[in-house]
């Protein structure tokens, strides 16, 4: 099979690489292992929350500028324009957010910390500064049985922040039968009770119960509405008698599983192949050219071929980067990577100190191209959590990096001679 573009990695780097392809008119296909990070991510988007000081950025435009050269949106052409592209390519997936680039604005963890963040999903809870609460009286309420909102620390968090926070429950008839297995009161499976037909107004029914006779002006919820769109969320808050808003949950995250699953459809739509549950086992090179990759669904006698190629495998946690005693290598291609070569150097005593090999990944060029054995492969690009250059815990630049770095993989590929 020949391809215009071949993306390794079904996440968001992946993904949102796949649609501008698409959109541009080139047929593309996605070799995606499985589920990727966004299954824990809490409904918000990270552009750059800290600087490499680890003091809280305010307008990440121009912190970025002030960033170490080894970082990657270095090799980003036009980092605000990106990041408009990038928000609203989310939109015409379906995923409506807020937030702008030019500013941080804070979101609350599910452990009640404000955290800076760049895009919040649209209806989730936010806070123009981290220690003013955006409400005076706040009904925090949870599902009965749910344990994956920690409301303890959240209420206190909201205390802190000058608002009087009250904790309530609430339950159904759908809710109780649910609970009598604890492996189904996670909140992806909670979404599936809920989306139900009927079974939201019952919901909002119960709310409205514990909250309408207090004087509170903000309804909290844990946000386990809308496995596949945002269009409960939005129908429960018209049904409850007060404003809502709601607050992420430890995960498996609803927004991030409707968030990887509307971009994938919206590759899907516009012509994309994904090749679901696959992945690439070896590739073929030709010189500084890789020609084609195998993967382990297809014989081999079936390589998939194309004209360019990105790698999109993530860092250690999607199996990217593979780390033992020797030394850190790229775990698909083989390719070159940046990393301490002393063992020691690795990391740090203190577990709470940014950790060294948070900075390991692929080396590449000023147009992320990577390179094997010291030779620049042409045809090949990397984008996201692979690359060298950065400390995604420290700096709070995940999600950002991952999508910037893919919309310029993609005009790179677009603008090739």
């Amino acid at each position: 099979m020949k391809f215009d573009t071949i993306i390794i990695g079904g996440g968001l780097t992946g993904l949102t690489a796949g649609i501008k392809l698409a959109k541009a008119g080139k047929k593309v296909a996605i070799v995606a292992t499985g589920h990727s990070s966004l299954y824990f991510n809490g409904g918000s988007f990270d552009l750059l929350g800290c600087d490499e000081q680890s003091h809280t950025v305010g307008n990440p435009l121009e912190a970025i500028k002030q960033l170490s050269s080894s970082h990657p949106y270095h090799k980003v052409a036009d980092v605000a324009a990106a990041a408009q592209e990038a928000k609203q390519l989310l939109a015409e997936a379906g995923v409506a957010t807020e937030g702008d680039a030019s500013a941080n604005h804070f979101r609350l963890s599910p452990m009640g910390v404000a955290l800076p963040a760049w895009l919040t999903i649209a209806d989730y809870v936010t806070l123009a500064q981290a220690d003013k609460f955006p409400a005076k009286k706040v009904d925090l309420v949870n599902i009965e049985g749910y344990l994956d909102l920690p409301t303890a620390f959240i209420a206190d968090s909201i205390e802190k922040k000058g608002a009087k926070c009250s904790l309530k429950t609430i339950s159904t008839d759908a809710l109780a039968v649910a609970r009598r297995s604890p492996s189904e009161m996670r909140a992806t499976n909670i979404a599936k009770v809920l989306d139900r037909p009927g079974e939201l107004e019952v919901t909002a029914h119960a709310i409205n119960a514990v909250v309408e006779n207090d004087d509170s002006d903000l309804v909290l919820l844990p946000a386990v509405l809308g496995i596949d769109n945002g269009a409960g969320a939005s129908a429960l808050a018209k049904l409850v008698k007060k404003p809502v808003k709601f607050v992420a949950t430890l995960p498996p995250s609803v927004p991030g599983v409707r968030t990887e699953a509307l971009l994938t459809t919206e590759f899907i739509q516009l012509g994309g192949q994904m090749f679901a549950g696959d992945r690439v086992t070896e590739g073929h090179f030709n010189g500084s050219k890789l020609e084609s990759v195998v993967t382990a669904n297809l014989t081999a006698d079936t390589p998939l071929h194309a004209d360019t190629f990105v790698l999109a495998t993530g860092s250690f946690m999607g199996r990217g980067l593979k780390a033992n005693y020797v030394g850190v290598t790229e775990a698909t291609l083989g390719l070159d990577v940046d990393y301490a070569p002393e063992r020691k150097d690795w990391i740090k005593e203190d577990a709470f100190d940014p950790q060294p090999y948070q900075e390991f990944g692929v080396k590449t060029n000023a147009q992320l191209q990577p390179s094997l054995n010291g030779k620049v492969i042409e045809n090949l690009y990397a984008a996201g959590s692979v690359l060298s250059g950065h400390n995604s815990l420290k700096l709070s630049d995940d999600t950002g990096v991952s999508m910037l770095t893919a919309l310029q993989v993609a005009n790179n590929i677009l603008n090739r001679k």
